[in-house]
């Protein structure tokens, strides 16, 4: 059974740093996209970035480009997000994806979830 196992999440004030990890299990996915979405309350959960593969190509939405990096360890089976310079507005459910399709313009449809991490940013 496929299970993503994410962790990392916390508090922290606007301007800190965090890293969120992302550990999959019960298949590899190192020849597969893996990535991130993040809900707030009351708002649809949105795309954040993902990986084509261990070694692949990157892609971020614009709301964090140049501000969060992903990265990912295919001998782990694992993805991170390290979230820099963290705005209030960057507070949410923030979810691991794996496999799936990806296509122009971030459209990204995992086949796997994780059940997320809260990240939460005073100001």
């Amino acid at each position: 059974q496929v299970q993503l196992l994410e962790s990392g999440g916390g508090l922290v004030q606007a301007g800190d740093s965090l890293s969120l990890s992302c550990a999959a299990s019960g298949r590899t996915f190192s020849r597969n996209f893996m990535g991130w979405f993040r809900q707030a309350p009351g708002k649809e959960r949105e795309f954040v970035a993902a990986m084509a593969s261990s070694v692949g190509a990157t892609y971020y939405a614009d709301s964090v480009k140049g501000r969060f990096t992903i990265t990912r360890d295919g001998a782990k089976n694992t993805v991170y997000l390290q979230l820099n310079t963290l705005k209030p507005g960057d507070t949410a459910v923030y979810t691991c994806a794996a496999g799936g399709t990806f296509s122009s313009g971030n459209r990204y449809y995992p086949n796997y979830w994780g059940q997320g991490t809260q990240v939460t940013v005073s100001s």
